[in-house]
């Protein structure tokens, strides 16, 4: 309903309308005003304020001719649309964990450039068997979640996860094999990114010579021969030299002051920007740090949640250094 104070001309960071209906397409790309709605959207429009429509209807009037025409007009004068799944013979709402991610990214947009690796590799023993890390892939994305939020382009490499993945990120990349991930990243170097986030869990060891086919599972017992793998730090230092690069430490039955001096080693013998130091015994403790952050200068801070990992992650990108 009309107000006398026009609440709707007042200025706003952003304007959600999620349904929209075609009818109400139609009546914001002709510009009209029969509502207190449609004056805040042209009052929007003056003042460039980000907009995201996100249409829902029948598939038959989706699907109609004119409904591209207007939804065209819509993207023409500056307007964001997000489509939602079909569904039961209709395009619906998208779930509000893709929208509220979609509206985060649209307000804090910037030109930061973010590659995050994360999951688990594995390494064939026969066409059947591997070994691989144990990593869900969760932290990784909750890092990808949060900088997309936060407006940065984000690319994800990702091992063997067992998450599901947020709908909303825009790029994912599968690499389980730790030296075909290696490949993905060093082609990815060519491009201008300003950060490398390293969460995957890399084998330091591979199987030498895999079996073709599937080993007897009668014998008494066989031997793998492992060898070292490439150390992804180490192998892209010399094609980031200008990005933000922070790596994962993780450890198990260490005292934290070890961890500390372990993730310093790290941060130098790679050249990064900082490490997330964590131990394995701490991850489900609900009374236990999430991890440490060490920067290249040796100093250290308590990070007690996933969240304050994920601030102190996009602080380091933000600042630069």
């Amino acid at each position: 309903d009309w107000e006398s104070n026009l609440e709707g001309l007042k200025p706003f960071d952003a304007i959600l309308i999620m349904p929209a209906t075609r009818n109400l397409i139609a009546s914001i790309v002709n510009g009209m005003m029969n509502g207190p709605l449609l004056m805040a959207i042209s009052s929007a429009r003056t003042r460039k304020t980000p907009c995201m429509i996100v249409p829902s209807m029948h598939l038959d009037l989706a699907n109609d001719p004119s409904t591209s025409r207007l939804c065209d007009q819509l993207l023409h004068q500056g307007f964001n649309l997000e489509w939602g799944p079909i569904e039961e013979g209709k395009r619906k709402n998208p779930n509000v964990q893709f929208i509220v991610a979609k509206l985060c990214h649209l307000l804090n947009k910037n030109e930061m450039a973010v590659v995050i690796t994360l999951g688990a590799t594995k390494s064939s023993i026969d066409d059947v068997r591997f070994i691989q890390n144990r990593s869900s892939g969760r932290t990784g994305f909750s890092i990808a979640e949060y900088l997309y939020r936060d407006g940065m382009d984000v690319t994800c490499v990702a091992g063997s996860i067992s998450v599901n993945i947020p709908d909303f990120l825009p790029l994912v990349i599968f690499s389980p094999d730790p030296n075909d991930m290696l490949l993905e990243l060093k082609a990815l170097s060519h491009d201008q990114i300003d950060a490398w986030v390293h969460a995957a869990a890399v084998l330091d060891y591979v199987v030498k010579d895999p079996a073709e086919g599937k080993l007897a599972s009668q014998q008494n017992g066989i031997s793998v021969d492992l060898v070292p793998t490439s150390k992804h730090l180490d192998e892209l230092e010399s094609l980031t030299k200008n990005a933000i690069r922070i790596g994962f430490k993780l450890e198990s039955g260490i005292k934290t002051k070890d961890l500390v001096h372990r993730a310093i080693a790290q941060n130098e013998r790679a050249n990064l920007t900082a490490t997330i130091a964590n131990r394995l015994e701490d991850l489900e403790k609900q009374d236990k740090p999430r991890g440490y952050l060490v920067d290249r200068h040796g100093a250290h801070f308590v990070l007690d949640t996933e969240f304050d990992m994920c601030l102190a992650i996009a602080s380091l990108i933000r600042q630069g250094s």
